[in-house]
């Protein structure tokens, strides 16, 4: 019997609660580095800091953001003022949540392109002290590819998606809601059917997987990928294919009894982020999940544009604007192009981070 399953119930619930959705904010040293090189922001503990200290400072965030995803670094992290990070997240009512893997490496025995996620060996000890740190939430991104040489093959489905359930039952050992996050990616020329195919062959395991561990699915949350054609596709999927596909995709694969269906952005644009949300929230689905967004870089691309490295302002506003853009279209009721958006591309060919 797994214990603390009321808490974990409610901290799913509050987490997928309708009009909100996931900051993303656990990004690898070397990512966030990439991202403030960019704006010519030396990638400096300092500077990753400053950084997060505001965007956890934004005074409204908590009306469209349930929960935010942090690095390790930034879970034990103070504040410039002194006052922890989950402090400033707590007075938001943000619930604060943690990035558990530690990076993807080659599949021995898999096509060369796939990969399986590190960080199982200690998780159950790892989890326990980030709970007491103030973590309740978490996040494992496995990840697929597909490719005209075979990927994903059977073996790297069933070795992510038993990682998936293993990380899943560790956390819920020690308190916190697991987030199962079985990414594919954008890159290929592959149709969206293909797409959809893929996906639900790779859902239907991490689910098989997830009962024969004993999951307890109702303190856990869903981070998929939407169902969209390749990035290299000679015909690309509208928002409405994409979303009756997603749906269809959801329905035939995931149990009613899972808290919330968090969507990555997975590099699309910020205003396709959006605009393919609300289109799926404009359809009917079966399930009585809330369908909403765990978004990263189609929610800081233009903030750390604005903020520049030290315009607090600028990039709260940002912030705030694509947050406001992603709860509406977690509601179905978002007006495209009524919130400010970058139009640069946010895909980056076989993404790590």
């Amino acid at each position: 019997m797994i214990e603390k399953q009321e808490e974990m119930r409610e901290t799913a619930r509050l987490l997928a609660i309708k009009g909100k959705g996931l900051l993303a904010v656990d990004e690898s040293m070397p990512t966030i580095g990439k991202r403030l090189a960019n704006i010519n922001v030396e990638n400096t503990e300092e500077n990753r800091q400053a950084y997060r200290g505001m965007l956890f400072t934004t005074e409204g965030l908590g009306e469209y953001i349930s929960g935010a995803i942090l690095f390790e670094e930034t879970l034990y992290q103070d504040h410039a003022d002194g006052e922890s990070m989950i402090e400033k997240l707590n007075k938001l009512g943000i619930i604060t949540g943690i990035k558990v893997d530690k990076g993807l490496r080659p599949l021995p025995g898999a096509n060369e392109v796939e990969t399986w996620a590190m960080g199982l060996e200690g998780l159950v000890d790892r989890t326990a002290q980030y709970y007491d740190r103030g973590a309740r939430f978490a996040k494992w991104r496995a990840v697929f590819q597909i490719s005209e040489d075979g990927a994903p093959t059977d073996l790297a489905i069933k070795e992510n998606a038993w990682g998936l359930a293993r990380y899943a039952r560790a956390c819920q050992e020690s308190g916190l809601v697991p987030i199962i996050e079985p990414e594919i990616l954008m890159d290929g020329a592959h149709s969206i059917e293909t797409t959809a195919k893929v996906q639900e062959k790779i859902l239907t395991e991490v689910y098989k997987a997830c009962a024969e561990n004993g999951v307890f699915l109702e303190g856990t949350l869903l981070k998929p990928s939407m169902t969209v054609s390749g990035a290299d596709a000679s015909e690309k999927a509208g928002s409405e294919e994409v979303a009756k596909m997603t749906i269809q995709t959801i329905n035939r694969c995931v149990p009613s009894a899972v808290a919330g269906i968090m969507f990555l952005s997975g590099g699309l644009t910020e205003e396709d982020a959006s605009v393919y949300l609300n289109t799926i929230n404009s359809l009917d689905h079966r399930g009585a999940w809330a369908m909403t967004f765990s978004y990263g870089r189609a929610l800081q691309h233009s903030c750390l544009q604005a903020w520049k490295g030290s315009d607090i302002e600028a990039g709260q506003k940002a912030l705030l604007a694509r947050a406001q853009a992603n709860s509406e279209a977690s509601k179905g009721n978002y007006v495209a192009g009524s919130q400010p958006s970058s139009q640069d591309t946010l895909f980056e060919a076989g993404y790590k981070y």
